[in-house]
C-alpha cells in the first residue's frame, strides 16, 4: 500500500482539541485492512476465542483469525494453548471441527500424530512400509507451531508474530484496575448468555462507539433513563485501553425480588459502579458487581465485523436452571442495547465513503476515549 502521509498521522495524534480522526482509507480500503493485520492484530494481543469453549482436557476448537488457521487446545494440565492449525508434514489442516481428543491429535492426511502437548509422537510408514521412523525425520524438531497465548476474563488472546511483551505487562494497568475481578472462576451463563451480531462496518467503529458515552441520550434512550450521560465518566490508558464507567449501576431484579449473587469481596465502589472498556485492539469488556461480559470483535473485511458476546456470572448456581428467567432478561437487555448501536456504526461506515469527510472533529470533553484509540491506531502506522 501507499505510505500514509506522516502529516495526516501527526494530525490524528495531536492533542484532542486540535486532532482530526483517522482518514476514510482506514475504514474503506482493502490495502489498509490488509496492513492492519501486520501492524495491529499480529503484533499485539488480539482475542481469538473463549476458554469456556474448550472446557475439558483434549478439547480443541478450530479458529480462523484474519486468514490464519489456529486451534485452541485444553491440555492435560488444564491450560489453554493455541497452535497453528497445520500439520508439519504437508501443511494439512489438523482440526476440522470442535473435537475432544483422548491422547493424540492425528493428521487426517497421513496420520502423523501429535500429543496434547503439541509434540510429534508418531509418523506411520515415514521410512517405508511398516517403517515408522527415519533418520531424516527428527520428531523433536517437528512439534506443532505454538502461538504465544494468554487467558484473561475467559478470553483467549494471542500474539501471532511473537513480538509483544507479555500480556500481563502490556495490559498491566487494566489488570490492576480490575484486580478484584482477576483470577476468579467466572461462570458462563450457557446458551442463553451467548449471541452474535453481524455488522456492516469496520471493526474500529465498533471499538470507538463502545468506548464513549456521548451517544447515550439519542441512541440508548432506555439505558439513559436510569444511567444518564451525566452519570458516566471516562476511563483512559493510552496505548492499552479506553472506555467509560457509570456511577449508578443497578442490578436486574426478577420475580419475588430474586437477583444474581454478587462477586465476593468487592470494594464499596462496585455497589453502584459499572465499567466498560475497549481493550485494544478487538476486545470489549463490561464488569459489574453481579455479572460481566466480553465481546470479541472478529474483523471480516474493511466493512464487515462480527461481534461474539458472552455473559458471565459469579457462581455456577447463577448459571443453573433456577436463574434461567433472570439470565434471559439480562441477555435480552444487553442484546437490545448492542442492537441499538448497529445503526450508528453502520451509518458511520457509510459516511466514510464521503470524499470530503476529513476524519471528523473530536469533542475535547466528550470524545477523549475515542481519540485515545485513534492515537493508538495511528501510532501503529508511523
Amino acid at each position: 500500500m501507499e505510505q500514509i502521509d506522516p502529516a495526516v498521522l501527526a494530525q490524528v495524534r495531536a492533542p484532542v482539541e486540535a486532532a482530526r480522526g483517522l482518514p476514510n482509507a482506514f475504514y474503506t480500503e482493502p490495502q489498509v485492512f490488509a496492513e492492519e493485520k501486520r501492524r495491529i492484530f499480529f503484533s499485539s494481543w488480539a482475542s481469538v476465542g473463549f476458554a469456556k469453549d474448550v472446557p475439558a482436557a483434549g478439547d480443541a476448537l478450530p479458529v480462523d483469525f484474519l486468514g490464519v488457521p489456529l486451534f485452541l487446545l485444553r491440555g492435560k494440565d488444564g491450560a489453554v494453548r493455541v497452535y497453528q492449525n497445520v500439520c508439519r508434514h504437508r501443511g494439512m489442516r489438523l482440526v476440522q471441527a470442535p473435537t475432544r481428543f483422548k491422547s493424540a491429535i492425528p493428521c487426517p492426511y497421513h496420520a502423523w500424530c501429535y500429543g496434547l502437548d503439541g509434540k510429534l509422537r508418531s509418523t506411520p510408514h515415514v521410512g517405508g512400509q511398516d517403517c515408522h521412523a527415519h533418520a531424516g525425520i527428527d520428531k523433536q524438531q517437528l512439534s506443532l507451531f505454538e502461538v504465544p497465548a494468554a487467558v484473561w476474563m475467559d478470553v483467549v488472546f494471542v500474539n501471532l508474530d511473537g513480538t509483544a511483551a507479555a500480556f500481563e505487562v502490556v495490559h498491566a494497568k487494566l489488570l490492576e484496575r480490575w484486580g478484584e475481578f482477576c483470577g476468579r472462576e467466572l461462570a458462563h451463563g450457557g446458551a442463553d448468555s451467548s449471541f452474535s451480531l453481524e455488522l456492516a462496518t469496520n471493526w474500529k467503529l465498533a471499538v470507538e462507539n463502545y468506548c464513549e458515552s456521548y451517544h447515550l441520550p439519542w441512541v440508548h434512550p432506555g439505558l439513559n433513563s436510569y444511567s444518564r450521560l451525566e452519570d458516566h465518566y471516562h476511563i483512559l490508558e493510552p496505548g492499552s485501553f479506553s472506555g467509560q464507567g457509570t456511577r449508578v449501576y443497578s442490578p436486574q431484579i426478577g420475580a419475588g425480588g430474586r437477583r444474581f449473587a454478587n462477586f465476593s469481596g468487592l470494594s464499596p465502589m462496585w455497589e453502584t459502579a459499572g465499567e466498560y472498556v475497549s481493550l485494544y485492539p478487538n476486545t470489549l469488556f463490561g464488569v459489574h458487581r453481579d455479572h460481566s461480559f466480553a465481546i470479541r470483535l472478529e474483523p471480516l473485511g474493511p466493512d464487515r465485523t462480527r461481534e461474539h458476546i458472552e455473559i458471565y456470572y459469579a457462581s455456577p448456581e447463577m448459571a443453573g436452571p433456577a436463574m434461567a428467567e433472570l439470565r434471559a432478561a439480562n441477555t435480552s437487555m444487553w442484546k437490545q442495547v448492542f442492537a441499538e448501536d448497529v445503526g450508528v456504526v453502520e451509518g458511520m461506515q457509510q459516511g466514510r465513503s464521503a470524499p470530503a469527510f476529513d476524519g471528523g472533529k473530536f469533542s475535547p470533553v466528550m470524545d477523549v476515549p475515542t481519540h485515545c484509540f485513534h492515537d493508538w491506531v495511528a501510532g501503529r502506522f508511523e
